[in-house]
């Protein structure tokens, strides 16, 4: 029994050294990823040399743009939408076609950081000031495992017209991203993109981050 309460302090301190070993390399990775960070000057700084990471203007703006579509909202629905076919000269009981949706769906929107340009991004020391793109809609989608037909009611002389449903479906999406735009999505994605990116810039170093 003795040998066995000896080892687990043991394994337990191995355990602990590998933890932190991959910890540092990840975060060599990336500094180097981002910044060109040497290897020299990462083993300087972990033996209490001050770290001093130098971003200019370019590198910002290449890293930012990797970031590409950053979706930083999404918008759901809930709703039931109705489409008919109306005869001219017949009542609809007779020759009418009317359809009940019940209807989920989702808007995404961001900013597309693909979009940044070079003027766009101003670097001076340790202050850095972005001008972003607009915000914008990225998808506006129905969820089919959640839409289905409530109630569909064809009069006696006609028939379901085929197309009905799918523009039903065309008038769900329109009112539902027409509900985002109204909700302030797009601010929202923009106020959302501001604060990721402050996070991320204040992250690598820069002391004053200005992004509009």
């Amino acid at each position: 029994m003795t040998p066995h309460l000896k080892s687990r302090p043991l394994r337990w301190l191995a355990g602990i050294l590998i933890g932190v070993t991959i910890t540092l390399v990840l975060i060599w990775v990336a500094l180097s990823a981002f910044t060109g960070f040497g290897l020299i000057q990462f083993a300087r700084m972990l033996r209490g040399g001050q770290l001093h990471i130098n971003v200019d203007q370019p590198t910002v703006v290449r890293q930012v743009r990797t970031l590409q579509r950053l979706e930083t909202v999404s918008y759901t629905m809930d709703k039931i939408i109705s489409g008919e076919r109306e005869n001219p000269v017949l009542p609809a009981f007779l020759a009418g076609d009317k359809l009940l949706l019940v209807v989920h769906g989702e808007v995404i929107a961001g900013v597309d950081l693909s979009k940044l340009q070079t003027q766009d991004v101003t670097v001076t020391g340790r202050s850095v000031s972005i001008h972003l793109p607009h915000a914008e809609i990225f998808t506006t989608r129905l969820d089919n495992t959640k839409t289905r037909v409530y109630s569909r009611e064809t009069g006696l002389f006609s028939t379901p017209d085929p197309n009905l449903e799918s523009e039903v479906r065309q008038e769900a999406e329109r009112q539902l991203q027409a509900a985002a735009l109204e909700d302030g999505i797009l601010k929202t994605a923009s106020k959302n993109a501001v604060q990721t990116l402050t996070t991320l810039l204040s992250g690598l170093g820069f002391e004053t981050v200005h992004i509009d």
